[in-house]
This record gives C-alpha cells, sequence and structure tokens, in this order.
C-alpha cells in the first residue's frame, strides 16, 4: 500500500476534469457521446452535494481507453456534483511508476480510482470497472478487454455504473464520517 505521503504528491500531480479533457483533446474526441450521456438524477446530486467529510480522490486514466471514455465522464459528474471530493485525474502513460504500483490482477488497469481520507490515508481503490459494468460485460460476452471510446453504451448499463460509482463514493463518506480517527480530529 502506497504511504499518505506519496498519495498527496500523486494527487497533486492530477489535474480537474475539465482540465484533463483540455489537455486530452485530441485523444478524448470519441468521448462525446459519453460525456453527453454522463447525467446525475436529481437523487444523486442531492446525496453528493450533501457529503461534509473532505475526499481526496485520484482517477488513473487513459484518453486511449474504451473503459475510461465511458466511465470517466461519470466520475467527472460525481465530480462537479460533489463539493466534498477533490477529483483529480492522471494520465497512466504519463504516470507509470505509479500505475505498477497500483496493478490489478496483475495489470496496469484503468480507470483506477483511489479514495483518501482529508490527510490522503488511503480508503479504497477500485479498478477499471464497477460491478455493473463487469455484468453488463459477461452478459455480452465481448471479446476485446477495452471497446472502442465511441462504442454506445446500453442506457440501464450507463446508469447501473453511474450508480456503481456513486456507491462507492458514498461509502467512502461514510467511512470517513465514522472514522473513530477523524471524528476525533473534528471534535463530531
Amino acid at each position: 500500500m502506497l504511504d499518505a505521503a506519496t498519495w498527496k504528491r500523486a494527487h497533486a500531480e492530477g489535474v480537474a476534469w475539465d482540465r484533463y479533457l483540455a489537455i486530452h483533446a485530441a485523444r478524448t474526441a470519441g468521448w462525446t457521446s459519453h460525456l453527453a450521456a454522463a447525467r446525475l438524477t436529481e437523487p444523486q446530486r442531492s446525496l453528493l452535494s450533501g457529503f461534509t467529510r473532505r475526499m481526496n480522490v485520484l482517477v488513473l486514466t487513459g484518453a486511449w481507453c474504451g473503459d475510461c471514455a465511458v466511465q470517466c465522464p461519470m466520475l467527472g459528474a460525481i465530480a462537479a456534483a460533489c463539493p466534498a471530493a477533490d477529483v483529480r485525474f492522471l494520465e497512466q502513460q504519463d504516470h507509470m511508476e505509479l500505475a505498477e504500483r497500483l496493478r490489478i490482477n496483475g495489470g496496469t488497469r484503468v480507470p483506477t480510482v483511489a479514495w483518501c481520507a482529508e490527510d490522503f490515508e488511503c480508503c479504497a481503490i477500485l479498478g477499471d470497472r464497477t460491478l455493473a459494468r463487469y455484468r453488463a460485460m459477461a452478459a455480452r460476452q465481448l471479446g476485446a478487454s477495452c471497446p472502442l471510446p465511441g462504442a454506445p453504451v446500453p442506457p440501464d448499463e450507463a446508469a447501473a455504473t453511474m450508480q456503481g460509482w456513486i456507491d462507492e463514493f458514498e461509502r467512502v463518506q461514510l467511512m470517513l464520517r465514522l472514522s473513530p480517527r477523524l471524528r476525533q480530529v473534528h471534535g463530531d
């Protein structure tokens, strides 16, 4: 597991969602349909905006990756709706040392999301797909492990994938709110 100083350094090197898109505009052109589809419902927006404990979130991504094209716009929408979450994006190709240290099932997966407390103690890492996304892929029995960035995603799969990411943000927020260590720090 990485120490808090390493997470803090990596987070500082990351960029906000809009900046990530601007930096990688040429390679994210195929993401357009997914950007438009990454919409939160009002209950989701309300839940996320009600979070109070700061979370530092790092998304290791790849502008070339089909799964990133589908899921990173969702993470960008979550970041915009959740002021308590400081979500930063890092291009995997530019941070291979970090990617190597975050291997999942022997591979450098993207997107990989790490949630840290306000002091950069790691709380959770989720790599490359939510359970809903894996279930949908298994049902279709796709041959390729990484669909093209512009490949359509059924609306029910997109909604379930978005909810999976929101559930993980909520799980970490509750972990942080109930943490004896952080409750002592905040006097709550």
